[in-house]
């Protein structure tokens, strides 16, 4: 069975992402091994070419339960890592390609299709030379107690992923969405231990927030249960919610303030938000004072309205994700936007 898939839309990051993260950088195969069993398990690695060097890298935060990284081996290479046991891999490559390899299905995975290899399925992969990959590693435990929560009740049988992620889909283009906005939120913090160490509600939110994506986005053995569960009229708190945020977008809304204003926990609201509009409160927010900006670039006129004094006004104090962001949402730059204004 081989899994094949079309061009997504999106490109890889003009600078490296989580490069304020490294890890571990060696020439040594041994050592890239050990290393790399401590983010992930024991394995195999094996240099596939005898006349080229490995020349492995990594990149690599820890969010609770999650860990988000980029890594390359620089050459060819197999890896045999057998069962994961412990943990969930998600495995993007920005170039280059790999082939992996689970019983009788093979998938050519390069920057059209993912692969997500489940905890219990053995599997083994091969790393073309000049391939680079995010990834995302998931404890088994906190992805199986999400999976819980969502569902209302205990695992009959373990969870198991599809493994190919085709990310030229709505789905797929949704997952990737939501880790370039998070990797972006990781790289824009100049100290990355902040976020654990300092607010680790917000810790738990990123948790949540690319746990219940992939719950969403990627087929598994539970899929048509949480689809079949999930009701489909919103509470009164997130449609609460959602008026406060369209009426004071102007202001500097936290989520403590948004869940006051709704009467629940923070901890509630984004259950909420992420249960019956799949996304969070401040991705809302964030989504509504990007339209802001769109109408008031429309609205403006070259020369007297500039794309920077409109997105610092809206809260975007980072210009290059801002405009990132903008280009993902509206298929155009700030500038083209107010060029047609």
């Amino acid at each position: 069975m081989l899994a094949t898939g079309t061009a997504p839309e999106f490109a890889p990051p003009a600078d490296p992402a989580l490069a304020r993260f490294p890890l571990f950088e060696t020439r040594d195969v041994d050592e890239a091994r050990v290393r790399g069993a401590q983010v992930f398990c024991d394995h195999k690695l094996q240099l596939l070419d005898r006349h080229s060097s490995i020349d492995a890298r990594m990149c690599f935060k820890r969010l609770r339960g999650v860990g988000i990284g980029r890594m390359t081996y620089g050459a060819h290479v197999a890896v045999e890592p057998g069962c994961l046991e412990d943990f969930l891999l998600v495995q993007m490559p920005l170039s280059g390609a790999e082939i992996l390899r689970s019983g009788d299905i093979v998938v050519n995975s390069s920057r059209r299709i993912a692969t997500v290899a489940s905890p219990q399925r053995p599997f083994s992969l091969r790393h073309e030379a000049g391939t680079e990959k995010l990834f995302v590693r998931i404890d088994r435990d906190v992805l199986e107690r999400h999976c819980l929560q969502h569902l209302g009740h205990a695992l009959r049988q373990p969870l198991e992923f599809r493994l190919d992620m085709p990310l030229d889909t709505a789905a797929g283009q949704q997952w990737m969405r939501a880790l370039r906005w998070l990797v972006a939120e990781l790289d824009s913090v100049a100290d990355g231990e902040v976020i654990t160490s300092r607010y680790p509600l917000l810790a738990a939110q990123f948790e949540q927030m690319l746990i219940s994506m992939l719950l969403v986005c990627q087929p598994h053995n539970y899929s048509e249960q949480l689809q079949a569960d999930a009701p489909s009229i919103a509470p009164a708190f997130v449609k609460r919610v959602e008026r406060y945020i369209e009426d004071n977008a102007h202001e500097p809304l936290t989520i403590v303030d948004l869940a006051a204003h709704a009467g629940v926990s923070s901890r509630s609201l984004f259950a909420g938000f992420k249960r019956y509009r799949d996304t969070t409160p401040m991705l809302h927010l964030r989504e509504v004072r990007l339209r802001r900006v769109r109408e008031a670039l429309l609205e403006g006129r070259p020369g007297q309205t500039t794309v920077t004094s409109e997105a610092m006004r809206w809260g975007f104090s980072h210009l290059g994700h801002f405009t990132a962001a903008y280009k993902r949402r509206f298929g155009e730059s700030p500038s083209e936007t107010l060029a047609r204004g």
